[in-house]
């Protein structure tokens, strides 16, 4: 079992279905957690079940607030941020031609924008500390592209690129970036969907079937590790060999 007793982490877009898994992960591992969202009532529930999470509502779109909220979370956790997590993001879905400019803008700001400025404000303290590690949730679709996902597509993909990049430029301050990108994994969506379409995907897929979110959280918990010492600029594919890189 990994151990993550000592290490702070913060956590964004805790309130889904993988980054539900993620928090349990980290939590049944000992870690010390900030978890961030913006629902309220899911916030809520995390607070019953898991006494010692801390919680912060934010809104990571707010760019302007981002460093005061990496700031406060350096605070809370006596200026050690040992770990974060860039799990939150958003679809908004279109046929390109039918994308309007504010569907591709607010895909690209919430998930390739905030992602790059929490990073950069948390390697600031980070370099203080000499040490530190982000791990960035991308997805499949990063790799391969999707109909009707272009801005989705391209932000994930800009992810991928923007953590090799900053891998190279601060893997000598003993920080690590890497990502964990996500292929099709059971969720409320994936529920919802016909048996026809499923079984079609299911067939691209090499293991022949859906992931589950507690295989993206086992990734993200060995990358927080000290296991993952010697790996930064990565990108590890939990997609039931659906793609292979």
């Amino acid at each position: 079992m990994i151990d993550l007793k000592n290490l702070n982490i913060i956590l964004t877009g805790s309130t889904g279905g993988i980054g539900g898994a993620i928090l349990e992960k980290l939590y049944s591992s000992n870690a010390t957690i900030i978890a961030t969202g913006t629902n309220q009532v899911k916030l809520d529930k995390i607070k019953e079940n898991y006494k010692n999470v801390i919680i912060k509502k934010f809104d990571i779109s707010n760019h302007s607030t981002i460093e005061k909220f990496i700031n406060d979370c350096n605070d809370i956790l006596n200026n050690k941020i040992d770990v974060l997590i860039n799990n939150a993001g958003i679809t908004s879905d279109n046929l390109t031609l039918r994308m309007k400019e504010e569907e591709w803008n607010r895909v690209i700001n919430l998930n390739l924008t905030s992602t790059f400025l929490l990073s950069k404000y948390v390697i600031k303290n980070m370099l203080k500390n000499k040490s530190g590690k982000i791990i960035n949730i991308t997805s499949v679709v990063g790799h391969t592209g999707n109909i009707g996902q272009a801005n989705y597509s391209a932000s994930k993909a800009g992810i991928i690129g923007m953590s090799k990049s900053l891998a190279q430029e601060y893997g000598r301050k003993n920080i690590s970036i890497n990502c964990v990108s996500p292929g099709f994994i059971k969720s409320e969506m994936t529920d919802k969907i016909s048996d026809i379409y499923k079984k079609t995907m299911e067939e691209k897929i090499s293991l022949g079937r859906f992931g589950v979110p507690e295989d993206v959280a086992n990734v993200v918990a060995f990358l927080s590790s000290g296991l993952s010492d010697y790996i930064t600029g990565e990108t590890i594919h939990v997609n039931g060999g659906m793609y292979f890189s």
